[in-house]
Formats: C-alpha cells, structure tokens, sequence
C-alpha cells in the first residue's frame, strides 16, 4: 500500500469533514466552548464515521504522525484538533517517549480541556509503555508539574489515569499534594479525578489521604475524588 502524504490525508480529512458542516450545531458547540473556538459543527459520532475509510498508518513514522497533529492543529476548526488527537490515540504504540517534547507543544496551543485530556491519555500510554525498559521516563512528568504552564500541569496530574494496580501511587499523592495550593478550577477538578480514578483501585489509600490532607484539598477537589468512596 502507498504511504499517503501528510498533505494528501490532510486534504482526505477535510474533503470528509466540510461537507457535513451544520452552522445550527457549531452555534451550541463553540458557546459550550466559551466562543475560543471555530466549529464545523460536527459531533463526535458523525465526525469518526466520517473518516473510518482513511488508509491504515502502520507505517507512518512518529514524525509523520506529529507532523500531520500539527497541520490539523493549524486548522482553524476545533473538529480538526479532535481528529488529530483521534489519531495520535489511535498510534500511539508509533509514537515513544522522543514524542513527548512535541506533545507538550501541542498541549500548549488552542489550549483547552477537550484537547488537553486528550493528549493527557496519549501522553500516558507512552509513559506506561515504556517505564519497563525506561523507568527514568516519568521524572519527564515530574518536570511538567512544574511547569508554568497549567495545561501542562494538569497533562502530569492525569497522565496515570487508566493504569489502575500499575499506578505509582507514591508519585500520584505528591503531584496532588504539590498542585494543592492551586486555585485554579480545571486544576483542583483534575486533582480529584486523578484521585477518583485511583480509588477504584485503591479506596482505603484515597480515603485515608484525603481525611489527612483535608485542610489542604480544595472542597473541589475532595468532592470529585470521593465520588465513589461512600
């Protein structure tokens, strides 16, 4: 099979996706957005079935695959950053821990939630992939925490989410006690998430922290990660 060009799959991709732009729907879509962004107009489901006929990219290298995430993010649509994010999730056993310089650029542009999540489950499974041969890789998430950036952060405070008994529940425990004193709303909510998904696995270890760093979590924060704790 041809390797597609980046310039020949991103005009597949828009060739796909401008023709099903709904003006009505991108109206809802950019105010739940708070107006930062441009929409098609385009919801999830419509939009991936859309592009299930893109050719398979097995053989795309990670620069390929980064390279395309940057013309999609070039786009002026916010549909066209979700399928770049799409795709990176997609391949992310292409990409390795080289990748994560140029994710964190990615984070770092049209910064968002629905991106920044996104990219924050990319940035894990790589993390996780590796730790076995490359156990040094997760000190690069503990240089995110610091970073000024808050997106950035946040990618750090999430990026074990999913990974249940593998969790570094040490690392877990300082990255939210060290972004604690934060006031800002997207960081304490990802503080508890990180927290409640954790608990799934380990409820007596989250309880037991949160009743001990109570006067230090956010009532945000401590709601969101006792969810499911009872």
């Amino acid at each position: 099979m041809t390797h597609p060009t980046t310039a020949a799959l991103l005009t597949q991709i828009e060739g796909a996706l401008r023709p099903l732009a709904d003006g009505a729907q991108a109206v809802p879509m950019r105010a739940y957005m708070l107006d930062q962004f441009e929409f098609l107009g385009i919801r999830a489901t419509p939009r991936r079935e859309a592009l299930r006929d893109l050719p398979r990219l097995k053989s795309w290298t990670a620069s390929d695959l980064l390279a395309l995430a940057d013309r999609l993010w070039d786009l002026p649509e916010r549909e066209f950053q979700y399928v770049a994010v799409d795709l990176l999730a997609k391949h992310h056993r292409q990409l390795g821990p080289d990748s994560l310089a140029h994710l964190q650029q990615l984070v770092q542009r049209k910064s968002w939630w629905d991106t920044v999540d996104g990219l924050a489950g990319v940035v894990g499974d790589i993390v996780l992939r590796a730790l076995p041969g490359q156990p040094e890789v997760q000190r690069l998430m503990d240089a995110w925490l610091l970073h000024p950036n808050r997106w950035v952060r946040r990618v750090a405070m999430l990026h074990q989410l999913g990974w249940k008994a593998q969790t570094d529940e040490a690392r877990l425990l300082h990255y939210a006690l060290a972004l604690a004193s934060e006031t800002e709303f997207f960081t304490r909510k990802a503080i508890g998430w990180a927290l409640r998904d954790h608990a799934r696995t380990r409820p007596q270890a989250v309880r037991a922290f949160l009743a001990q760093h109570a006067e230090r979590l956010s009532g945000l924060t401590r709601r969101e990660a006792g969810k499911h704790l009872g």
